[in-house]
């Protein structure tokens, strides 16, 4: 007798997610042993795909014509940048250090082989910090980055030290990345950097351009990130019913983020000016509301969990209705529920960790100081991230039971509901 678990996953030649269970637990014409169940059926049964249509139409599809509608009409037409407040840069490879002649023990004079900029490949006379004056003291072959002063005759005056260059390193562990997600998940992964890509492209065109410009920031949020989840969720995941509904719980579990994280950001009485660059992008731009910019950094920053958790929730029923295609949706949803709890007890934890590490230096000051901690948890700085990383968890908490219930009453009853429409057809 075999005795291999029930529900236990299997993956066939496609890569198409199945479920092994005992013979007598699903649908299919096999007799004694174990039934192979292909959850792809379910995405593919009538019942399901009619319920899935009435949600895409009532719900979903209203919501992402109305947010593509919005970007296009907030979409920035120009550029954002301030005068003042730019410079041009080049990069150079360090060929040589002297110690600097009239300040010997403070700064280097560093002989910079321009790769870039408007004397590239030319050798540019730099003051760089000694070592001992920065954490990383900068030698012979490496590569620094540059400010340009365009103003300047002489070539000795043009170029300002900012920086070490760090994109080789950065590209070369950006490739290691993607190669370990196209290894592991192949087209699929494949999909998801695609889908990464379009997210970078949507903050960096969109998103803080749009606020930029002057467009509410939480308005601007809710709008990129529909557009985000949909692009990323479909690409992913594909178009089909569990993908549909999956969104669905995103954005709604998104909606409920927004409400939580103003309310709290009012209820607080948070300024946002806290948050690091405040003051410099308040400085620029007077008219850009901080308080709407610290709720759309929580609304941003929740956007990936979201997508996990979603998408967890609705494979997971989707998976339980191809075992049992007779399930209600109470027993559905029970289900979802207590494979919900354990997903979340995890997420909840690593994203209040992420906030919390992100706070490290400002924790260690106030350790430092020894100040109390109801003290310290209502200066602005950390009430901040307080509030980040609960509101964030909360909308997390939401979408387990919103998704959960969605592809409950999506999936439920297959085969009862089947039975009935077979039975009114032979009637008629």
């Amino acid at each position: 007798m075999n005795s291999r678990p029930v529900g236990r996953r299997r993956a066939d030649r496609r890569g198409t997610r199945r479920l092994e269970v005992p013979a007598g637990h699903g649908h299919g014409h096999g007799h004694g042993g174990d039934h192979v169940v292909d959850t792809s059926v379910v995405d593919n049964d009538a019942i399901v795909a009619r319920r899935v249509r009435i949600v895409v139409a009532a719900v979903l599809a209203p919501l992402i014509t109305a947010a593509v509608i919005a970007m296009i009409v907030m979409w920035p037409g120009g550029g954002v940048k301030v005068a003042t407040y730019q410079t041009d840069t080049a990069r150079g490879e360090v060929t040589k250090l002297a110690p600097c002649p009239d300040k010997r023990d403070q700064c280097d004079l560093a002989s910079i082989k321009l790769s870039t900029g408007p004397d590239k490949g030319q050798i540019a006379p730099v003051q760089v910090p000694q070592a001992g004056k920065v954490p990383i003291s900068i030698e012979v072959g490496q590569s620094i980055m540059l400010g340009v002063q365009t103003d300047a005759k002489d070539i000795a005056d043009r170029y300002q030290y900012v920086d070490h260059d760090r994109s080789k390193p950065l590209l070369i562990l950006a490739a290691i990345f993607s190669l370990a997600v196209v290894a592991l998940s192949r087209w699929r992964g494949f999909a998801a950097l695609i889908a990464l890509a379009v997210t970078a492209v949507m903050l960096t065109q969109f998103i803080l351009p749009a606020i930029l410009k002057g467009s509410n920031p939480l308005l601007v949020a809710v709008v990129g990130g529909t557009v985000i989840m949909t692009i990323a969720v479909f690409l992913t995941h594909g178009i089909n019913a569990e993908s549909s509904i999956a969104l669905s719980g995103t954005i709604a579990a998104l909606g409920m983020t927004v409400v939580l994280g103003w309310f709290f950001t009012k209820f607080c009485q948070l300024t946002g000016l806290a948050s690091d660059g405040a003051s410099a992008a308040k400085q620029f731009f007077p008219s850009l509301s901080l308080t709407g910019l610290l709720v759309a950094g929580m609304v941003i920053g929740a956007l990936g969990v979201l997508d996990d958790v979603t998408v967890t929730q609705a494979a997971a029923v989707w998976e339980l209705s191809a075992a049992n295609p007779s399930a209600s949706r109470s027993e559905l949803i029970g289900a979802g529920l207590r494979i919900g709890r354990t997903h979340v007890a995890s997420v909840v934890n690593t994203l209040v960790l992420a906030y919390a590490g992100a706070s490290m230096p400002v924790l260690i000051t106030f350790a430092i100081q020894g100040l109390p901690g109801q003290y310290v948890i209502s200066t602005e700085m950390v009430a901040m991230e307080i509030v980040r990383g609960l509101v964030g968890s909360l909308g997390i908490i939401a979408a387990v039971p919103l998704t959960t219930t969605l592809a409950a009453l999506a999936v439920a009853d297959r085969s009862r509901d089947l039975v009935t429409l077979s039975d009114a057809q032979n009637t008629n």
